[in-house]
């Protein structure tokens, strides 16, 4: 069943999904070669509960850490280590919090360090791009398929394999919720998009083939050919005309390139 939201529930997903983004921010300027994801997912864990709220993912299906940190040619998923990170790396942070009983998520892949070379920079690049081209079809009046035709031509018109398997969500007093948000679509398919529908728009896209594998953790998903992938992640609300962003990458970018 899909659930929409009242303003008043708007509110609270957009208290928690901007938390989820001051926690990102929190660790941006941290991320460097020399760091562990796991020292990484130690100090999100502390801010996210300082601030009043819990981690989303922390015990979530029995994932055992605070953010989803993904590295290079992990997809999604990944558990936070003790592996430093290296000069030239990326690195695909994902993070939940949920406060007042209602969620927030967000994604974003960083460069570590300042050897990150050309053709990854793009991957980063686009993936980003195909995320806002997602959202600018996130209206009233269109369909979910419209979100993903979106992402999916932006991506693969250079040359980039879009995932199909993983797929953005509903979110609210439940982190994943109906309906799912594919990658990829046809346009005027799928459901009718409603005032007050809250959803995760978040491309993975590899430099590669779409296809991906499970490890045996139960968790990491890689790239079937080990080549990079990114993934970036908005919660937004469906209005008339344009979609509203909840989340945001402002206080991020600040950070990155202060």
């Amino acid at each position: 069943m899909i659930y929409y939201k009242t303003e008043e529930e708007i509110e609270l997903v957009r208290k928690s999904s901007l938390l989820v983004a001051k926690t990102h921010a929190e660790i941006a300027g941290l991320i460097k070669p020399g760091i562990t994801t796991l020292a990484l997912d130690k100090i999100a864990e502390e801010f996210i509960r300082d601030n009043g709220g819990a981690p989303a993912f922390k015990g979530y299906g029995g994932f055992p850490n605070t953010l989803c940190m993904s590295p290079n040619e992990q997809v999604v998923h990944g558990i936070p280590n003790d592996k430093v990170l290296e000069d030239g790396e990326i690195l695909s942070v994902d993070c939940g919090v949920v406060m007042n009983d209602y969620y927030g998520d967000s994604a974003f892949t960083y460069e570590v360090g300042e050897e990150v070379d050309a053709e990854t920079k793009q991957l980063l690049k686009v993936t980003k791009e195909s995320l806002y081209k997602g959202i600018e079809q996130a209206f009233a009046g269109n369909r979910i398929g419209d979100i993903g035709y979106a992402v999916q031509q932006h991506a693969e018109s250079f040359g980039y394999g879009v995932v199909r398997e993983l797929v953005g969500h509903g979110v609210g007093q439940n982190l994943h919720e109906s309906p799912e948000v594919p990658n990829y679509g046809r346009k005027g398919k799928g459901i009718l998009l409603k005032e007050g529908l809250v959803i995760a728009i978040e491309p993975m896209i590899n430099m590669g083939t779409k296809r991906i594998m499970q490890h045996n953790d139960g968790w990491t998903i890689t790239t079937i050919d080990n080549k990079p992938s990114a993934h970036f992640e908005h919660t937004i609300v469906v209005r008339k005309g344009k979609a509203e962003i909840l989340s945001s990458f402002e206080e991020i970018e600040k950070k990155i390139n202060g």
